[in-house]
């Protein structure tokens, strides 16, 4: 790399800086978190748990991204300093450890950059995520099951926290249907780049003839809701019903009817909750997850009635697969939407998917600029 290349590059990223400082706001993100603060040492802030972790998580998201400015000015700071170092001595040592450092500060601003971009109502909220095979009997909920694994890693490795809501099994193996609730800073944000269909191409387990087979399975995702958003559900429009939890391996089930299924008359939108040995906390739970669907379905209708004034014609249905997961005759993950292509598909149902999302949210900021 010439020093005119490592030049260019240090203006860039000061140029890059000075624009966060400026859609950052820190002197208002640091009032904020002083106001937090404030909260936390009231003495009655630990009476409301679920308020309380709320506030935490916020103060922390906040200091977090002010802190992580503040280090990457300084290490941009010392990047400009050893630059001159290397300009004046010309020492071959220093200027490899300068590129290095140098490179691994962008790849730093970009995943900053990302963060910043997580800023659209509920971005920050915990995710419902919802797996639904499609046609195709055992072998689309094999696959289910194949992408229930890969969330899960996913938001193992971000360091979330995954519970399983509902869980419906497979007759022969997989998965019928599975809702989780993964729990952490921006996960609705993340995960909702991941709403829509997902199809996989492989020589079939199950067949015989070792065949090659095409499988479907439908990803939803919702934020979920504490008392953020007012929806209105009359308790005459539901139909409640209360069934013996069952779950993989055997764990959740139990004696007593607890599980719980609200289906809401007016929409035919469906819920069920089973992960509480309590019907009165499934039923809880479950009624979130309603209220979640309600005001999801509301954005849709309003998108595709904006669709419609635009002119636009939107597919739907199995054909308008979001990504493809190819395992045969070669290996390929392709997102059809941002044309994203990784050819280690180990690596993507280990859970590797942020290359797929990083590149989903940035091409709904272009769009929108």
């Amino acid at each position: 790399m010439e020093l005119a290349d490592i030049r260019n590059e240090l203006e860039k990223i000061e140029v890059t800086l000075e624009n966060f400082r400026g859609s950052l706001d820190l002197e208002n993100k640091e009032a904020r978190i002083a106001e937090l603060e404030d909260e936390m040492l009231h003495p009655n802030f630990w009476n409301d748990q679920q308020a309380a972790q709320t506030v935490i998580s916020e103060s922390n998201a906040l200091k977090d991204q002010a802190h992580e400015f503040y280090k990457l000015f300084e290490v941009y700071e010392n990047l400009e300093l050893t630059y001159e170092l290397v300009k004046e001595e010309d020492d071959a040592e220093l200027r490899s450890e300068l590129e290095e450092e140098l490179k691994d500060l962008v790849k730093r601003l970009s995943d900053f950059e990302l963060n910043l971009l997580l800023s659209e109502p509920y971005d920050k909220n915990n995710a419902i995520l919802e797996l639904h095979p499609g046609a195709g009997g055992t072998e689309s909920q094999d696959w289910g099951s194949m992408l229930l694994r890969m969330y899960t890693r996913w938001a193992e490795k971000k360091g979330f926290k995954v519970e399983t809501l509902d869980y419906l099994p497979g007759d022969e193996a997989g998965i019928k249907s599975v809702t989780l609730a993964i729990k952490g800073h921006n996960a609705f944000g993340y995960l909702k780049a991941e709403k829509g269909v997902h199809r996989l191409v492989r020589i079939s387990p199950f067949d015989s003839s070792g065949r090659r087979h095409t499988s479907f399975v439908s990803c939803e995702i919702m934020p979920e809701f504490n008392d953020e958003i007012e929806i209105e559900v009359r308790t005459e429009d539901l139909k409640v019903d209360t069934y013996r939890a069952s779950g993989a391996g055997g764990q959740h089930i139990n004696t007593t009817d607890s599980a719980v299924r609200i289906t809401h008359m007016p929409t035919g939108v469906v819920v069920s909750c089973q992960t509480e040995r309590s019907q009165i906390k499934n039923r809880e739970t479950a009624m979130k997850m309603l209220k979640a669907k309600l005001y999801q379905k509301k954005i849709e209708e309003k998108e595709e009635k904006l669709a419609e004034i635009r002119g636009e014609q939107k597919e739907i249905g199995w054909g308008s697969q979001i990504r493809s997961y190819v395992f045969h005759p070669y290996s390929m993950v392709k997102d059809h939407r941002t044309n994203t292509e990784v050819g280690n598909t180990q690596s993507v149902m280990d859970g590797d998917l942020d290359v797929f999302i990083n590149a989903y949210l940035r091409s709904k900021l272009s769009v929108s600029e």
